[in-house]
């Protein structure tokens, strides 16, 4: 049975921060595919979002395959950035990813979408988290409850994983292609996608 993958889109989301985890997943699901001819997808990847049409930032439009009322519970959900403002000011949305995040397996945010996660409720306590270098003084102040670090590619805390700016996100989402399903997809995922994966959050080199 495969894993559903919901990426979360709203006004002013970054496209990078959006397209990067869809690539992932869905790329995943193809290379396994490839060696095991004839087994489902190992992950299903929707968009949710609460409006019919959304205007990433600069500009691409991109139409969501599910409402927020349409999406069944999520394994992996994932909370992008960009200009988080529309986000920010939907109830219906803050709601909808705190009742989405109890069920699932993993929450996750790409850079600025750390912010949403806050604002939903879903970082509690003293979580330790990341976000876009430019903005963690921000995140700092505005969520002080919270310990935010810098200098990482991404932050793992089970079933919070958090990630710094734009191509972060794909390390990311990589990073949890080889928790939900082994290291040699997650290497041959990157492999096809001709991308280098900094495979440890706190060495870019590495």
């Amino acid at each position: 049975m495969s894993l559903q993958v919901q990426i979360l889109a709203f006004d002013g989301v970054e496209a990078l921060d959006f397209a990067g985890p869809f690539e992932v997943f869905t790329t995943a699901s193809r290379v396994h595919v490839r060696r095991h001819p004839g087994e489902p997808p190992l992950f299903e990847v929707k968009s949710v979002a609460a409006c019919d049409v959304v205007l990433a930032r600069a500009g691409l439009r991109l139409l969501p395959d599910w409402s927020l009322d349409e999406a069944p519970p999520a394994d992996v959900l994932v909370v992008p950035g960009g200009v988080v403002d529309a986000a920010l000011a939907s109830p219906d949305t803050l709601r909808w990813i705190g009742s989405q995040a109890r069920q699932a397996r993993i929450t996750a945010s790409v850079c600025t979408g750390a912010f949403v996660l806050a604002a939903s409720g879903v970082l509690q306590g003293k979580a330790r988290v990341t976000t876009h270098w430019e903005d963690v003084a921000e995140l700092r102040e505005k969520f002080p409850q919270l310990d935010v670090v810098d200098d990482v590619r991404w932050v793992d805390g089970g079933s919070i994983v958090t990630s710094a700016g734009i191509s972060a996100g794909i390390d990311m989402s990589l990073h949890l292609v080889e928790r939900l399903a082994g290291r040699d997809l997650a290497l041959r995922t990157a492999r096809q996608m001709d991308f280098a994966w900094t495979t440890h959050p706190t060495s870019p080199s590495a």
